[in-house]
C-alpha cells in the first residue's frame, strides 16, 4: 500500500519531511518513532521523528549510525537521537524511495539515546 493510501506513516519508515518549520524550504529524510497507534490516529496531527544526515563526522554517544546496506538508503546516514522532534503529518512529503525501515530493536536503541541526551541514564 502507498503512502498517499494509507495517510499515514508507520513506525520505522524514513520519510522526506518539513523538519524545522522554521526552515522553508529544507526537507531532511527522518525515522518516525512514534508508535503505529499514534501514527494511524485520526485526531492526531503530529508524529514523533528523529532526523537523518549524511555529514558523518564524528558520531557522538546519541547518533545512530545507519549503514546505506541496512537502509536501502544511497548513502550512510546518521540518526540525531538528540534532535527528536515532533513533526505535523501535513509536513511529512513522501516515503524515501527504496528504504527499509529500521527494526524494532534499532528504534529502542535510538530511545536509549534520547534518554542519554536528556541526561537521563542509569
Amino acid at each position: 500500500m502507498s503512502a498517499p493510501e494509507r495517510r499515514y506513516p508507520l513506525r520505522g519508515e524514513i520519510w522526506w519531511t518539513h523538519f524545522s518549520p522554521d526552515q522553508p524550504g529544507k526537507n531532511r529524510p527522518a525515522i518516525i518513532v512514534s508508535h503505529n497507534g499514534r501514527n494511524s490516529h485520526p485526531r492526531a496531527d503530529t508524529v514523533l521523528a528523529i532526523p537523518l544526515s549524511t555529514s558523518i563526522h564524528k558520531p557522538g554517544p546519541a547518533h545512530l549510525l545507519l549503514r546505506a546496506g541496512e537502509t536501502g538508503l544511497r548513502e550512510d546516514s546518521v540518526a540525531w537521537a538528540e534532535n527528536i522532534g515532533v513533526v505535523a503529518k501535513e509536513q511529512l512529503i513522501e516515503l524515501v524511495a527504496g528504504h527499509r525501515p529500521l527494526t524494532n530493536a534499532q528504534i529502542c536503541r535510538l530511545a536509549g539515546m534520547v534518554r542519554m541526551a536528556m541526561g537521563c541514564v542509569e
